[in-house]
């Protein structure tokens, strides 16, 4: 009998340490016998890296409009989803995502301030019925945020690490509140915990979840 497949998404600010954790994770699943697909948002596929690359790392892109940031992210979320996601599960293998619709939600919905309805049914639109069966949430303040992020980089910031310390505070805060509006869905971990550990808590909360019923 295949084995159901399962959706986890990752999210939190920048620099909390989300592909460090992605990748630790996939690595205990694997171990338990289980076929992994690790995908990023946005990207994930040819069409979505070429999304990226004009949201996040193109040098033409510094005045572009909140509104149509949300829609290139919910174009490379519709891409993602039907080409890597669904089939994936479909297949019964686990589906480690960093980021996903809870990105939009807070990045353009929370800290751009676009109006929370449009922003909720463009995401619809996009995600369609594949919802995450889990989101981990590593939570770290804007200040530890914006420390970790100038420590890493060497070259040139890309157009979301470039913003001001208000601006990660409403990421924080958006995560907090949908933590807080969807614990069925959402687990916040603590980020300045030691690598290690963090990655032994959140195998420990997904495979309670999944794999020890």
């Amino acid at each position: 009998m295949k084995e159901k497949g399962i959706f986890i998404t990752f999210e939190g600010c920048e620099g909390c340490g989300k592909t460090t954790q992605i990748n630790l994770l996939s690595e205990y699943f694997q171990k338990a016998g289980r076929s992994v697909v690790v995908t990023r948002e946005p990207g994930g596929t040819a069409i979505g890296e070429m999304v990226r690359h004009l949201l996040i790392e193109s040098t033409n892109a510094d005045n572009m409009f909140p509104e149509t940031e949300l829609l290139l992210f919910a174009a490379s979320r519709a891409q993602l989803v039907r080409e890597v996601i669904f089939p994936s599960l479909k297949e019964g293998k686990i589906i480690l995502c960093d980021r996903f619709l809870d990105s939009t939600t807070v990045y353009q919905g929370v800290a751009r301030r676009l109006a929370s309805e449009p922003v909720r049914a463009i995401n619809t639109f996009a995600v369609g019925e594949w919802m995450p069966d889990l989101t981990i949430v590593i939570d770290i303040s804007a200040d530890e945020s914006l420390l970790r992020v100038q420590r890493r980089k060497t070259g040139k910031l890309d157009r979301m690490e470039k913003e001001s310390i208000d601006f990660y505070r409403k990421v924080r805060e958006g995560y907090l509140c949908l933590a807080q509006q969807f614990p069925e869905r959402f687990v916040l971990v603590d980020g300045l915990l030691e690598v290690k550990e963090l990655s032994r808590q959140i195998w420990k909360i997904a495979s309670a979840r999944f794999l020890l019923k």
